[in-house]
């Protein structure tokens, strides 16, 4: 992905720069809302539709990528055993399943206190650290639940990385 370059806004309202990022990127949104925009960003894996919304209450940026698995109820507590330990593999962001709809999320905050302002960057660097984990993981999520393997088994599969070329 291409870095956004652009200049600087004067709303204070940081989905301004989420609108401008999605539609640099050519990626599908939708501006639901003066506080929320849902966008989709195409994945190796998967679709993932991602919700944008800020807090001007808490002056706060959160976005959640949906993982579209749909999770059986007798595979929840494997499921949180593999969140926890995708969880501890993470520098920023995390993993937590919306028990309401069974649905996997990756979600990650931003805060703005202070009259912070969002960047370009910042608005595409946070879309592309969602993309990036929700790819990374996929795949354990599926070999959890359809392969019916273990919580240790997916994760390890998920962190297998090849060396060199074939």
């Amino acid at each position: 992905m291409a870095l956004i370059t652009a200049e600087p806004h004067e709303s204070s309202n940081p989905l301004d720069i989420f609108e401008t990022v999605a539609a640099a990127q050519n990626w599908a949104f939708d501006r639901t809302g003066e506080d929320e925009i849902d966008i989709v960003l195409s994945g190796i894996w998967s679709e993932y539709p991602v919700a944008v919304n800020w807090r001007e209450d808490l002056e706060a940026v959160h976005v959640a990528a949906e993982i579209d698995i749909k999770i059986p109820d007798a595979k929840r507590g494997a499921l949180f055993e593999l969140l926890t330990l995708i969880n501890e593999q993470l520098f920023l962001g995390h993993f937590d399943l919306w028990a309401d709809e069974g649905v996997i999320l990756f979600r990650y905050g931003l805060m703005l206190h202070g009259g912070a302002r969002a960047t370009p960057e910042q608005c595409e660097e946070l879309l592309s650290l969602a993309l990036a984990s929700s790819d990374r993981f996929y795949p354990a999520f599926q070999y959890l639940i359809w392969a019916g393997r273990s919580a240790q088994d997916a994760l390890a599969a998920a962190l297998f990385e090849t060396m060199g070329e074939a």
